[in-house]
């Protein structure tokens, strides 16, 4: 494997795993009003105070959500560092839904950690709803942009490009961020099943039985506008119906599961269903980083910076990396268990 590849290959693998880790972070942010609603109702009345049931799907994410970014930082720093000449083509194009994305991230988490020194309902119900919105928007446009990368931009003669309202709001690109947003709702609600208390466990598996349905309505949506050849435009094809085919398996593997209450293997699946997306737009492009929809793309010898550059940055990897492992894997070790069992409320 050449340097360059295995680049890609750390890039890839750096966004997939924020798609797992962040994308159940946003999944139970979307979802955390509409679990353990007759236990908030009863607390609210008790107390005054609105959100209870809520806080406690929170409570599943919160050793982990602000950590889960570093992988979205690591992303960032390969993609400035190796591939400037993919960042600059990317990022100036994609720039209104990168925008939307940090907007979402930075409300969401705010809203958040605001939300418990609100004392009266109606404050926390506002905070909610930035809760939720902070959720949903990184979702959806995230998904936005695996729709945008794998039907193809439209590049200009100096090689940038630059996406219209046209682009983002066609039926293959819209199919695949409601497909995103969903899985990643139904993946927070396998979370919130692994790590919450039974009952809550049981709403949360009943919900994300449900989401799994509209992500899979969704894709195939997706799918049959790329056999109608209005969708994705693939270079390596026969990879491509593969990573395709994986997908499926798994969004039915994670209901199947989900229905039948084997909640660690419903999250394992749910893990594969949201990487597999960064797989296709990477195995399935390859060696092209960026397909043009009016000719030649960008390729991966075009996008990485010189080889020098890529040596001092392996130094640098080989010590990262590993720290950002040992980090997640510490944090999982130390937080493992029910909330409301092993651990107190945290928010």
């Amino acid at each position: 494997m050449s340097l360059e590849t295995a680049w890609l290959a750390l890039l890839g693998l750096l966004l997939a795993g924020y798609f797992v880790l962040g994308g159940y972070d946003y999944g139970v942010q979307m979802l955390h009003p509409f679990l353990g609603g007759r236990e908030g109702k009863g607390k609210e009345k008790e107390t005054g105070q609105g959100g209870g049931g809520g806080s406690a799907a929170l409570d599943a994410i919160a050793p982990f959500f602000l950590g889960n970014e570093v992988w979205l930082v690591a992303f960032a720093g390969v993609l400035f560092g190796a591939f400037p000449h993919l960042e600059g083509t990317l990022l100036s194009g994609l720039y209104p839904l990168i925008v939307a994305i940090l907007v979402g991230l930075v409300t969401g988490n705010a809203a958040i950690q605001l939300r418990r020194r609100s004392r009266s309902a109606r404050g926390r119900r506002r905070w909610d709803v930035l809760i939720v919105c902070g959720g949903a928007l990184p979702a959806l446009c995230w998904g936005l942009v695996v729709g945008l990368l794998l039907h193809g931009v439209p590049r200009r003669a100096d090689g940038s490009f630059y996406i219209g309202p046209g682009d983002i709001f066609s039926p293959f690109t819209l199919a695949c961020g409601v497909t995103t947003m969903l899985l990643f709702a139904a993946h927070g609600a396998a979370f919130v099943a692994l790590r919450s208390e039974p009952r809550l466990g049981v709403e949360a598996r009943h919900l994300g039985a449900l989401l799994l349905r509209g992500a899979g309505a969704a894709g195939s949506l997706a799918l049959l506008l790329t056999l109608f050849g209005a969708g994705a435009s693939m270079t390596n094809r026969p990879t491509s119906a593969v990573i395709a085919a994986l997908f499926a398996a798994a969004l039915a593997g994670a209901w199947w599961f989900l229905t039948r209450g084997h909640n660690v293997l419903a999250f394992a699946a749910t893990c594969c269903a949201t990487a597999l997306p960064v797989l296709l737009v990477g195995a399935g492009h390859y060696p092209y980083l960026l397909i043009s929809s009016a000719g030649a793309g960008l390729t991966v010898d075009h996008a990485v910076t010189d080889g020098a550059t890529l040596k001092i940055l392996s130094a640098f990897g080989v010590l990262v990396i590993p720290v950002i492992l040992a980090y997640q894997s510490w944090s999982w070790w130390a937080f493992r268990g029910r909330t409301g069992l092993r651990h107190p409320s945290y928010f």
